[in-house]
């Protein structure tokens, strides 16, 4: 090809005027590249950065995440202890229940709380780094903790830790702190790493709930641990749980005991942290349960192998079949795993159950214990809402207000469930005590469980949304039923209650069987004195455990820790050596809360599953409208 020459223009000059181009050229062009390298580093970079990258490029930006091949845990100085100072007086008790004012709260655009919430503790008070997962296991991007968080309508851990004011009342949330710490330090010194404490012989006991699982103490402790600002021993905790927690185990775990106490604890522990880490495991974990639910009907069996995914009936089951309480006291956990990890199997499970309770018939409206998985029929017609039973009608209630009160299907179905107990269970004492008996094929067993005793409580945080006509004496009824366990723990010489009291023979609020004496450190009349606390303000309920924390001191805390007695009605106490995980998770959490002010994991954002762990109340306008602003940004 022919190339003319430019008239005019000497080959040299032309090429001098083609390098200056390209000079320029080059100038030019990393001038933009510098240009648009900045803009990743302008505060708001991530929804830039959704500008120019695909989805699966964009990084879960966490604050103060570290190198994910350091897996060391560092423990911060706090910058200062969280002090002890009490709340008003708890003089005196009022004849009727009168419902405490509902205290306004700071709302700014959607109803959510402003975008300074504390995310976590290790964040706004110490600033300190976070534990990447190195986890193969960890999912991505999914959830946004942040986004999450401006949802809640309160600061988790409210605006002074939940401090009281009265130096009185806080002078015994100190105390439960300290006996926190004690059972705390024990289980730490004599049984690290199994799962509860032997504290008599000052040793550990692994058991066989949790198919191989380790650690049930350290799982069940951490959200407590993080609440009362036991920063120190929350960062054990954790670092256990990074190096130590190992999900391959290959033996007989119970699915409701797994579930409410691992799976339950480690999403709390993410919710109120949002480390990774517990999410990431929570995750695993609720994975290793789904084979459970391999049935003809979708009724899960009692007990899996996590390794094998095998499952079973339990053999003391009435013909294979699975329990109420158990398969019933899935649905808060399954919910939020579906919630983090954007898998719907989760709650396509739990609403299976639903939908199945929802098609049988129930005799006289009321839940029998038994159900099998294999024809979907009830097995026996046992009714309690004790053992066995309990559970299931609790996250009814809870599902409701988990999901921000839009979960018509679930306060239906508890509600229709509590009038039919009321119309068959519920009992007046001669004495004029209110106690709900057991119903077996139409005779009435007029005992009363101490497991039964969180009734009170859930039918207090039931009682607003009940028919407008009915609320007071929803909470009437929650207030006598709370009374009654009270009456259990005082008419003992130990002041706590047995595991199960009666009410016939002359007998009221009392066990008259040796078998049903012993008192195991468990939570539910302190459960319901903190709900009715919360609900009514009513200062008897903080004397009433106050009452509590004393028996405990007295009777159950031994050199080694806490253990529970075989015969409340002896003060010669003979102890059954056992420090039970629960105690550290829900007994001692409870009764922390009692004594807190009530912003303190307020019950207008969470929940507690019924290990006490709480979960987040799941706003789904409050979240949509995020991504929606989101995505328009990026548009």
């Amino acid at each position: 090809m022919v190339f003319r020459k430019l008239p005019g223009v000497s080959a040299s000059g032309m090429g001098l005027r083609l390098s200056q181009k390209f000079v320029f050229l080059i100038f030019l062009s990393g001038l933009v590249t510098l240009c648009f390298g900045a803009l990743f580093f302008l505060p708001d970079s991530v929804r830039l950065k959704r500008l120019f990258l695909s989805k699966t490029e964009i990084q879960p930006v966490t604050a103060g995440s570290r190198s994910e091949n350091d897996v060391t845990v560092k423990r911060p100085k706090e910058q200062e202890q969280r002090g002890l100072t009490p709340a008003k007086g708890d003089a005196g008790t009022k004849p009727k229940v009168i419902r405490k004012p509902p205290a306004p709260h700071e709302e700014t655009d959607g109803g959510r709380a402003q975008e300074e919430l504390t995310l976590s503790r290790s964040k706004a008070e110490s600033g300190s780094e976070r534990v990447t997962s190195t986890d193969p296991h960890s999912v991505s991007d999914t959830f946004n903790f942040k986004k999450f968080h401006r949802c809640l309508l309160k600061p988790p851990l409210g605006r002074d830790n939940g401090k009281p004011a009265d130096p009185k009342t806080n002078e015994r949330r100190e105390k439960v702190k300290e006996m926190m710490k004690f059972a705390w330090d024990n289980y730490k010194t004599y049984a690290w790493g199994k799962n509860e404490l032997r504290p008599l012989t000052k040793n550990g006991h692994i058991g066989n709930m949790f198919g191989g699982l380790r650690g049930a103490s350290i799982i069940d402790s951490l959200d407590t641990l993080y609440i009362m600002g036991l920063m120190d021993e929350y960062y054990e905790a954790q670092e256990w749980v990074q190096n130590n927690l190992d999900l391959n185990s290959n033996g007989e775990a119970s699915l409701f005991e797994v579930n409410i106490r691992y799976v339950g604890g480690l999403l709390a522990a993410y919710y109120l942290t949002g480390e990774e880490l517990y999410k990431n495991k929570a995750l695993e974990l609720g994975e290793k349960l789904l084979p459970a639910f391999n049935t003809p009907t979708g009724i899960p069996r009692g007990v899996i192998n996590l390794g094998s995914g095998t499952s079973w009936s339990w053999g003391w089951a009435s013909a294979g079949s699975s329990i109420l309480a158990e398969f019933g006291t899935l649905h808060l956990e399954f919910v939020h795993l579906t919630e983090l990890s954007n898998n719907p199997i989760y709650t396509e499970k739990v609403m299976n159950i639903r939908k199945l309770l929802n098609k049988i018939e129930k005799p006289h409206g009321l839940y029998p214990n038994f159900l099998s998985p294999v024809s979907g029929n009830w097995v026996q017609h046992h009714v309690s809402i004790g053992g066995l039973g309990d559970s299931f009608y609790e996250y009814l209630i809870k599902s409701y207000l988990m999901s921000d009160k839009t979960d018509e299907e679930a306060k239906d179905m508890y509600y229709s469930a509590l009038q039919a107990i009321e119309a068959n269970l519920v009992q007046k004492s001669p004495g004029g005590l209110t106690y709900v008996a057991e119903w077996r094929g139409g005779i009435l067993d007029h005992k009363m469980g101490h497991l039964a005793c969180f009734s009170g409580g859930m039918i207090g945080i039931g009682a607003d949304d009940g028919e407008p006509e009915k609320r007071q004496h929803y909470l009437d009824l929650a207030a006598e039923i709370t009374h009654t366990c009270h009456e259990s723990y005082t008419r003992s010489d130990t002041k706590l209650g047995p595991e199960a009291f009666r009410f016939d023979s002359g007998a009221e609020a009392t066990a008259n069987r040796l078998s049903d004496r012993y008192y195991i450190l468990r939570p539910e009349v302190i459960e319901s004195y903190m709900y009715m606390w919360r609900l009514t303000h009513d200062p008897k309920y903080r004397e009433w455990g106050w009452e509590a924390v004393e028996a405990l001191e007295r009777y159950c805390r031994v050199e080694s820790g806490f253990s529970g007695i075989r015969d409340v009605y002896s003060m010669t106490v003979s102890h059954d050596n056992m420090q039970q995980s629960f105690f550290l998770s829900e007994t001692l959490k409870y009764l922390y809360l009692l004594f807190s002010d009530d912003d303190l994991l307020s019950l207008e954002d969470w929940v507690f599953n019924t290990e006490a762990h709480p979960l987040p109340i799941i706003r789904k306008s409050c979240l949509l409208d995020d991504t929606t602003q989101e995505k328009m940004v990026s548009e």
